[in-house]
């Protein structure tokens, strides 16, 4: 699902939380609670209560396959990794936490994507199985969770710190090897060169939000970057020795000149679970 600011029709997915949820450090409204109204109850007297047990039958015992159905009051959830490409959550899955992370996001031209084959094939030469992302984006924020009755309070403060923000645009011409905090995966990405001021700023205002929250904020000397190719463990060295500087050629020797990616930033976005959310710059 994707939400547009500029029509705020996502204002009416909020949804009630329960009792037992943490809240983020901020202020919040009073708790709307339902008084019961309902009569008071006829007890009767104890000459009735006897009279009426004195009628009563026995219960008859639950069958045992009838008490197996509800033994288990939660369902528990795998991560069943040969589903996503052998890939490892940085964090366990439950109900009720959202994924959430903010990005720009990058449409690829034709061009991009015959680059991206060429280097695919030669990661393999060197028995460095890359895969291509699914989607191409730069990240502005760490992934962190959100329960769900957070996430309309959180994107009005995100809307409410962007408002007056000017968009611009970044070019992406180096490549660089990353890896996960966990180690478990490696990135082969392209390093922003030039539209890092206004990307730190930009920064800089969402961490406001997820300190708001008692959120990660995002690292304290980013290497913005839009990721290209990753693959499963920590390949970080070997692919840094052994083929980096041959990709990067084949960036340098394109047949319409050195590659390098553009992407205009008028679209900042936050995808939380399976909802996207959209805020246009000024």
């Amino acid at each position: 699902m994707i939400v547009n600011y500029s029509s705020s029709s996502s204002e009416d997915e909020t949804e009630n939380s329960s009792k037992n949820d943490s809240s983020p450090s901020r202020k919040r409204g009073k708790l709307d609670i339902e008084s019961s109204n309902s009569e008071p109850l006829d007890h009767g007297s104890v000459k009735s209560k006897a009279g009426k047990s004195a009628h009563l039958t026995p219960r008859l015992p639950l069958p045992e396959s009838v008490r197996e159905m509800f033994g288990e009051s939660e369902e528990k959830w795998t991560d069943k990794r040969d589903e996503h490409g052998g890939r490892m959550r940085s964090f366990q899955h439950e109900r009720g936490n959202w994924a959430t992370y903010m990005f720009f996001p990058y449409d690829p031209e034709e061009s991009f994507l015959e680059v991206l084959n060429e280097m695919m094939v030669v990661a393999a030469t060197h028995g460095i199985p890359l895969a291509l992302s699914e989607e191409f984006h730069l990240s502005l924020s760490k992934t962190v969770v959100l329960r769900h009755h957070w996430i309309q309070p959180f994107i009005q403060s995100i809307r409410t710190g962007v408002t007056h923000f000017q968009k611009f645009f970044c070019l992406a011409d180096k490549l660089m090897v990353y890896s996960n905090a966990e180690k478990t995966r490696t990135f082969l990405g392209l390093e922003i060169s030039t539209g890092k001021t206004q990307l730190l700023e930009l920064s800089k205002i969402l961490d406001q939000t997820m300190k708001e929250f008692n959120l990660s904020t995002f690292y304290k000397d980013p290497s913005f970057h839009i990721s290209l190719a990753w693959c499963v463990g920590d390949h970080t060295e070997s692919l840094k020795k052994a083929c980096l500087s041959e990709l990067q050629s084949l960036i340098g020797a394109h047949e319409d000149g050195p590659f390098h990616i553009r992407l205009n930033c008028t679209e900042l976005r936050c995808k939380t679970g399976n909802k996207v959310f959209l805020f246009s710059l000024q």
